[in-house]
């Protein structure tokens, strides 16, 4: 069944305002909700609202009606998220990646892992992170010095992308990980590797368009919260995020350019969180704070 993407094409404050109106209509069903930057410069966002085919009608006229009031002249458009074999598109010259200790490699290299690797199995897919972009392999090196060094009884991906960061933590320790992020595909298809890599059990997936979702009271605080996304919505969810942070616990921060790390650092310094240290990778940072 294929799934469908209805948005709105506006600027980013009104879509921040369509997003809030949507996570009152939608908030306690399973509809993921959520804004894109199209265009920075033009200041152009989309906000949408992702579902399932037999579900369009529904939720079509839901969304008319949350926006008829506060904004009339809004078109919701649609789209057709396509079903792509992305991994027989992309695995070809995918090389195993190491950080720290562990190794990321796709189903084809399996005979690359040696005596010692704490080996995570990742096809090239539909979702975000298989360890070859310098966020991810950044993440995994502060995920093996953290958890060797601290204690850590229950971890937070958010924004999981492929599971990849998720996946590390629980083959490292024997704790509960909730894996989140606002894009349903995503969702699915960390569940999808995180059966793939052995674990039967552990490692919550679910979408949660915003920290809204009782997800995170449900499974929060975490004693550590690792967010690979972006600077600026790291930055503007600051101090939601710290809300979630148990005391002690730590935070892993990553989809950051170097030259964006001093606003970054300012807004979870701001929220209280100490600096511990910074990581480069490719021109990207990672960043490891935590609750002193």
């Amino acid at each position: 069944m294929s799934e469908i993407r209805l948005y709105v094409t506006t600027t980013e404050v009104l879509a921040g305002e369509v997003l809030d109106l949507l996570s009152e209509v939608f908030g306690e069903e399973d509809f993921a909700i959520a804004t894109t930057e199209i265009d920075e410069k033009k200041d152009i966002w989309e906000a949408s609202v992702y579902m399932m085919l037999a579900d369009e009608d529904d939720v079509r006229v839901r969304v008319e009606a949350a926006l008829s009031e506060a904004f009339p002249d809004m078109a919701v458009e649609r789209e057709v998220i396509p079903d792509v074999d992305w991994v027989a598109k992309s695995l070809e010259g995918l090389k195993p990646v190491r950080a720290g200790r562990f190794l990321v490699h796709g189903s084809h290299d399996r005979d690359k892992v040696r005596s010692g690797d704490i080996a995570i199995e990742i096809d090239a897919g539909q979702a975000f992170g298989t360890g070859h972009h310098g966020t991810t392999a950044g993440c995994l090196e502060v995920i093996d010095r953290v958890v060797r060094s601290r204690r850590v009884r229950n971890a937070l991906d958010l924004g999981t992308g492929s599971g990849v960061l998720a996946i590390a933590v629980r083959k490292l320790k024997n704790i509960p990980v909730l894996a989140t992020d606002i894009d349903p595909i995503a969702t699915r298809v960390a569940a999808e590797n995180v059966r793939r890599n052995g674990i039967a059990s552990g490692i919550v997936t679910e979408t949660a368009p915003g920290f809204h979702s009782t997800a995170f009271s449900n499974h929060g605080p975490f004693d550590l919260i690792i967010a690979n996304i972006l600077a600026r919505p790291l930055i503007k969810m600051a101090p939601q995020l710290v809300t979630h942070l148990a005391p002690g616990g730590s935070v892993i921060l990553s989809g950051i350019l170097a030259a964006q790390r001093w606003k970054v650092l300012a807004a979870y310094n701001g929220a209280h969180l100490r600096h511990v240290r910074t990581i480069w990778r490719n021109g990207w940072v990672t960043i490891h704070l935590d609750r002193p």
